[in-house]
C-alpha cells in the first residue's frame, strides 16, 4: 500500500482517481489546488504525487518543483489535457517520474503509477542496504547480492564503467536494471556528471522525439522557445534509456545516427549538433526476437549491444532472498511501529521456494502483507498468500449466466481476465507480444495485466 496525493482542479477527476487507486489499495488524499496540495505533503510523508498541469490559474509544476525540493524520494507524475513538447522536457528536468496525457486509459495509468512505485520502492531498498553493509566504492554498492550472477553483474560494472561503450542492461521488470545503470556512471569519470533517466515506453509517440533530441523555437504549433533535447541535457554524463524496445521506427532511425556520428538535429532545426553521453539502454524484452519480428532495427540492436548485461531474476538467485527478507522485515516493522519480527522455519522455507514472477517488487509486497498480518513476536505461514503456501484454490466453472443468488461482479471478471491472458500465453508458447496481438491489446496493457495478477510467461 502507498500513500498517494492526488492534485486536479476538476473534482470529477479527483473522485475517479481516488476511488480508481483506493482499489488498488492505496491510501488516496486529495487536494483541488497547489496551497492544499503541498500543505498535504508537509503533513504526511507521499509516495506518489498525481498532479494535473494546469490548476486553474496555477501550475503544477510548483508543486512538483516544491514537492522534490522538499522529499526527494517522493515520485510525482504530472497529467495533462494540454501537452506540448515544453512542458513535458521542463517536468521531466525538475524531476517528473513520468508525463501520462489526458484522456488516458486506466492500465495505462495504473502502470505508470506501478512503475513509479517500483522505482521508489528499489532506490529505497537500495538505501537501507547500503546503510547495513557500510560504505563501499561509489556505485559498487548500488549492485545488491552475493549470487555469482549479481558478482558478474559488478564485474561487467567496474569493466566498462571508464568507457564511452554502449551498454545494453537486460532482464525482467523488477530486476533493478537502472540501479546496474547508475552504477555504471557512478563508477566512471563521468560520475559528476548528469545523469539523466528516459522512459521510451513512456513517452507520447508525438512528443519522444523533441524529448530526445530538443527543438528549434517555432518548430511546431506551442514550440514558443529554443528546448534542448535530453541528449544535450546529458552532457558529457549518462542519458539511460529505459524501455528502449519500446521506440516508434522512426525514432530508432533517428537513435542509430546519434549513436554512430555522435551528432544530433534539433526538431525543425537545420544544423547538427555534436553531442557526448554516453547512452547505456535497457529491456525487458527480447530485442533479438523484435528484431525477427521486424519490430527492432537490426543495425540498431547491433549498435546497442555492445556490451550486455544480463540483471537475472530473483529466481535464478534464491540464495540472495534472505538478505533481502531481512531488510524488507526491517522496513515494513519499522513504517508500522513495531518491533522487527521473526520467521517461522516454514515461513522461511516457502519465501525461499517461491519463484517471484514480479522479482523485487513481489517479494517486497509478500513481506509488508505478511508483516501486516502476522502477529507475535514470529510471522507463521498463514501470513503468507494462499498461492505461495500451496493453497491456491482451483478454478471453478465461470456461471454464463446470472445465479439466482447473485455473484461479486468483479471477481468474476477478474477470474475471466485472467483466466484468458493465461490461455493466450500457453497458445504463444509465451511469447508476450504475440499474446498482446491475439488479446488486441497494446504490449505495455498486457504488461500491466499480467504484472496485475501475477502471472509469470510459462
Amino acid at each position: 500500500m502507498a500513500s498517494i496525493l492526488v492534485v486536479d482542479d476538476e473534482q470529477s477527476m479527483r473522485e475517479f482517481l481516488e476511488i480508481l487507486l483506493r482499489k488498488q489499495g492505496h491510501e488516496v488524499s486529495t487536494a483541488s489546488g497547489v496551497k492544499g496540495a503541498l500543505a498535504r505533503a508537509a503533513a504526511v510523508p507521499l509516495d506518489l504525487v498525481l498532479s494535473d498541469l494546469r490548476l486553474g490559474g496555477e501550475s503544477g509544476l510548483e508543486i512538483l518543483r516544491q514537492v522534490k525540493a522538499a522529499s526527494p524520494s517522493t515520485e510525482v507524475v504530472m497529467l495533462t489535457a494540454f501537452a506540448t513538447t515544453e512542458n513535458a522536457i521542463q517536468a521531466m528536468k525538475l524531476g517528473a517520474h513520468d508525463y501520462v496525457t489526458k484522456p488516458f486509459k486506466v492500465d495505462e495509468l495504473l502502470l505508470v503509477v506501478e512503475k513509479a512505485l517500483e522505482h521508489r520502492a528499489l532506490l529505497a531498498e537500495n538505501r537501507v542496504l547500503r546503510h547495513r553493509v557500510g560504505e563501499r566504492r561509489p556505485g559498487a554498492d548500488d549492485i545488491l547480492g552475493e549470487a555469482p550472477a549479481v558478482q558478474e553483474v559488478r564485474r561487467l560494472v567496474d569493466k566498462v564503467a571508464a568507457g564511452r561503450t554502449t551498454v545494453l542492461v537486460t532482464g525482467e521488470s523488477g530486476t533493478g536494471k537502472e540501479v546496474v545503470a547508475r552504477a555504471i556512471h557512478a563508477r566512471g569519470d563521468r560520475h559528476a556528471q548528469p545523469f539523466v533517466a528516459v522512459n521510451c515506453g513512456a513517452i507520447p509517440e508525438g512528443l519522444i522525439e523533441s524529448e530526445l533530441f530538443g527543438h528549434e523555437r517555432g518548430a511546431f504549433t506551442g514550440a514558443s522557445e529554443q528546448k534542448p533535447g535530453l541528449f544535450e541535457v546529458a552532457g558529457s554524463g549518462t542519458l539511460f534509456l529505459d524501455e528502449v524496445g519500446e521506440l516508434p521506427p522512426q525514432l530508432q532511425v533517428k537513435l542509430l545516427r546519434a549513436l554512430q556520428e555522435r551528432k544530433i538535429r534539433r526538431v525543425g532545426g537545420n544544423a547538427d549538433l555534436p553531442v557526448q553521453a554516453r547512452v547505456v539502454a535497457a529491456t525487458n524484452r527480447s530485442l533479438e526476437e523484435e528484431v525477427k519480428a521486424g519490430r527492432f532495427r537490426e543495425d540498431l540492436f547491433y549498435r546497442l549491444d555492445v556490451i550486455q548485461i544480463r540483471m537475472p531474476p530473483l529466481r535464478e538467485r534464491r540464495g540472495d532472498v534472505p538478505l533481502f527478507v531481512d531488510l524488507f522485515l526491517e522496513r515494513f516493522a519499522q513504517e508500522a511501529g513495531r518491533e522487527r519480527p521473526g520467521l517461522a522455519p516454514e515461513t522461511a522455507r516457502l519465501l525461499q521456494a517461491w519463484d517471484y514472477p514480479g522479482n523485487l517488487r513481489e517479494l517486497a509486497n509478500v513481506v509488508e502483507r505478511a508483516v501486516t498480518l502476522g502477529d507475535g513476536p514470529v510471522i507463521g505461514p498463514e501470513a503468507l498468500p494462499p498461492a505461495m503456501r500451496g493453497g491456491a484454490v482451483p478454478a471453478a466453472p465461470l456461471p454464463a449466466e446470472l445465479p439466482p443468488e447473485g455473484l461479486d461482479l468483479q471477481a468474476h471478471l477478474d477470474a475471466v481476465e485472467r483466466r484468458v491472458l493465461e490461455q493466450a500465453l500457453a497458445r504463444t508458447h509465451g511469447v508476450r507480444t504475440e499474446a498482446a496481438r491475439l488479446l488486441r491489446l497494446t504490449f505495455r496493457s498486457l504488461r500491466y495485466r499480467l504484472a496485475k495478477y501475477g502471472i509469470a510467461e510459462p
